[in-house]
Order: structure tokens, then C-alpha cells, then sequence
């Protein structure tokens, strides 16, 4: 999907269509301020003047997605807000809605399956497709059902999305990103020269900062520079597995299937706050924000139908440490209080004495609500999770716990 986020706000906000407009952060007071300019609560009629600028923004928050237009500036998805205030201080500033987001995220796959029933789920914007056994599906390359999704998920929800046709998913993945937005590009094997080989070694998904940076070490920085490395110096310098993959995904080499249905590892909900909050002195907002966090995982789990064992936290500390503690329960649970009684018991074996950027809550060891309680076992039950940390235990009897 081309720039989601932003391309669902634009859908609400029509008036700001071709603007540089950035989507990060939870909802400010301005964002609440914008009501009083709709007539009627027509939000298409609100003035653009109306709108937050991103100039004005002071926090820690990061940028989801930008529109194209903001992009043109430098502003980029995972970027802090504070730098893309300074590439493009004219930019719209607006909140994320997930709800709002996930409802068009189910809608477009929803299409795409009435289409092509292989699919597999890659996250909120993004999916693979099967073309293989679909009725027409190699017509011109596949053009013809990219065009054909590309316009049933246009008249669904209002939204275009950029496809990439290929005869693997690694080829796949790289090909949607060629022609954005909205466009189709069909990339196969004997276009791995002119097409592939030129782009930075970064762009093969999986090839992380670390691994890219080590290969420019050695003067490595494209793709086609990658690929003619002999296999045995690329497994001598980064391991067996890493280095016979690198070679092979040089080469445009994928037999990954299209997986239809896999279950999750776990699920998590986490923020990082605008201000370091002390766990004392901000003891009741450190608390609701503990408790929406356990209710919004609760409600994810309810959602896609999995319960859980294996509850966990994670702080990240105004130092960039990060602490994270987990138990397990003896009855998996998509309760929320029941999530928030397991994490609070977390939190009493971590140290409180610096101030906190982020928290978050997991629930992991998942499964079917049906497969994951027999009929004589009682519900959400809390049992002691991994063995302590004496000095977390102490830590804690040093200060008062809050939530």
C-alpha cells in the first residue's frame, strides 16, 4: 500500500491531497482543536491553515509514514520528529489512528482474497500473492491481475497500492518498490543485470545496517557487487548460512512459499512517552498508561482469537537501556486484568530508580482459546514466572513500586 498511513488521513483530510504531510505520534491538543474548524463536522472543509505544522513540534515521537510529498524533503518512515521538523518544518503533522488504519488493512486484504485466495499477510500495508493457479494470472507477465487488484482495492477503500510482479518473493518485494505510487513493474530473472544488480546491497530484505555496513568494509555496496563474490569468501566472512544465503538472494534466488496461514509468536503493545516520566512523581499517568497498554493487548488478542502464556515488559530508560522481565501463567488468558496483574508482578523485579522513555507489554506462547484450556482448568490463574534477580529484588524493597 502506497504511504498507508498518511494515504488513510488524506481519505478524512481530501483538502491536503499532494501536501507534505506527516503522520507520527498519539493524538495532541491541536489535533482535538481542529473540530471547532469543521462546519457541521465536515472535516474536508476544515482549512489547511487550520492544520498542526510539523515546525512546531517538540517531543520524542517518531514518523510512521510521510506522504510523497514530504519524502521530497528527506522525512522518512522511523524517523524522529524532531529531525523531520528541521528537513521540513512546512509539513502537516498529524496523529496515528490505528483503529482506523486496521479497519482499511482488513479491508484490502479482504479484496485481494476475493481475487487471488493465496495470500500471505505481511503486516498491516503489505501482502504476497500467489499468482500461479489464478485464472488469468500470467496474462502479459501478470499486468493484467495487478490491474485488476490494483483497481478492486482503488473502488474498496479508496487507497492505491504499488505491485511488483516476479517469479519470487525476493524479487517481488524489491519490484514493488520500483514504480511507487500506484504502479505495476514485472521484473524476472533476465532482468537481474540491469535491474537488480544496480541497487545498494541494503535493499535485499534482510540485509540489515551491520551486514551492509561490514560489506562496504570490503568495498562491497551494490547488489551486482555482492553477486560476484565467490560463495566460499562470503561464507568464510559472514558464516555458512549467511554467506550461501547472500549469494543466492545476489543471484535473485527465492524458493520461500507463499504461506497462507501462520500463527503468531506473540503480540505487543508499547509507547515511547513525549517526556521521561520518574516513577514516583508521575506514578498515575505511568499507571493508565500501563493499564490502556494491557487493555489494547487484551483487545488485539480478543480480535484475532489467541490467548496467552508467557507475559512480559520491556523499559527503555532516559539512558537507552532496556529492561525487560516476563512469567509465565498457568492458564493462557486474553483478559485484560488478568495480563495486568502478570505484568505488574513484572515490574516488581525491575529496578525504578531512573527515569523511563518507553514501556511496553507482550503476551507471548500463544494459542486458540479452544486448544489452550481443558474443561477442569481455571482461568487465569497467575503461577511465579522465571526465578528472580536478587538484586532487582532488592532494588525494589529500595522504593516504592508503582503500578
Amino acid at each position: 500500500m502506497d504511504a498507508f498511513f498518511a494515504s488513510v488521513e488524506l481519505l478524512r483530510y481530501p483538502q491536503l491531497k499532494g501536501l507534505p504531510v506527516v503522520i507520527g505520534g498519539g493524538r495532541r491538543r491541536d489535533d482535538d482543536a481542529l473540530l471547532a474548524h469543521a462546519p457541521d463536522g465536515d472535516l474536508a472543509a476544515i482549512p489547511v491553515d487550520a492544520f498542526p505544522r510539523l515546525g512546531g513540534y517538540a517531543g520524542r515521537g517518531v514518523a510512521t509514514t510521510a506522504t510523497y510529498a514530504a519524502r521530497q524533503f528527506g522525512v522518512g518512515s522511523a524517523m524522529g520528529l524532531m529531525k523531520a521538523a528541521k528537513l521540513c518544518p512546512q509539513a502537516i503533522l498529524l496523529p496515528v489512528d490505528f483503529d482506523r488504519v486496521r479497519h482499511f488493512s482488513r479491508t484490502f486484504k479482504t479484496t485481494i482474497l476475493e481475487i487471488a485466495p493465496v495470500m500471505e499477510d505481511r503486516g498491516i500495508d503489505e501482502v504476497y500473492i500467489d499468482f500461479t493457479e489464478v485464472p488469468g494470472g500470467q496474462r502479459d507477465g501478470g499486468r493484467v491481475l495487478a490491474q485488476l487488484i490494483q483497481k478492486s482495492i482503488l473502488a474498496a477503500t479508496g487507497l492505491t497500492c504499488s505491485v511488483g510482479v516476479a517469479p519470487n518473493k525476493l524479487l517481488a518485494k524489491m519490484a514493488s518498490e520500483f514504480d511507487k505510487p500506484n504502479g505495476i513493474s514485472i521484473v524476472g530473472t533476465d532482468d537481474l543485470e540491469t535491474r537488480i544488480w544496480p541497487l545498494p546491497a541494503r535493499k535485499i530484505n534482510g540485509i540489515g545496517p551491520k551486514a551492509d555496513a561490514k560489506l562496504e568494509r570490503f568495498g562491497i555496496r551494490t547488489i551486482g557487487e555482492l553477486a560476484r563474490q565467490p560463495q566460499d569468501w562470503l561464507v568464510a566472512h559472514f558464516g555458512r548460512s549467511t554467506g550461501a544465503w547472500m549469494h543466492a538472494v545476489a543471484w535473485g534466488r527465492d524458493d520461500r512459499p507463499v504461506v497462507t496461514e501462520s500463527e503468531p509468536v506473540s503480540m505487543s503493545r508499547e509507547t515511547t512517552f513525549e517526556r521521561d516520566l520518574h516513577a514516583v512523581r508521575d506514578r498515575a499517568e505511568l499507571g493508565a498508561i500501563f493499564t490502556a497498554l494491557c487493555e489494547k493487548v487484551a483487545a488485539d488478542l480478543q480480535r484475532k482469537g489467541y490467548v496467552g502464556k508467557t507475559i512480559g515488559i520491556k523499559l527503555r530508560y532516559d539512558d537507552f537501556r532496556i529492561a525487560t522481565r516476563d512469567q509465565t501463567i498457568a492458564v493462557p488468558t486474553d483478559d485484560a486484568a488478568a495480563i495486568r496483574q502478570a505484568a505488574g508482578q513484572c515490574l516488581k523485579r525491575v529496578p525504578l530508580l531512573r527515569r523511563l522513555r518507553l514501556l511496553g507489554v507482550r503476551v507471548g506462547a500463544l494459542s486458540r482459546p479452544d486448544a489452550a484450556q481443558g474443561p477442569d482448568e481455571a482461568p487465569n490463574v497467575p503461577v511465579t514466572g522465571a526465578a528472580r534477580r536478587p538484586h532487582a529484588t532488592k532494588k525494589i524493597a529500595d522504593h516504592p513500586q508503582l503500578f
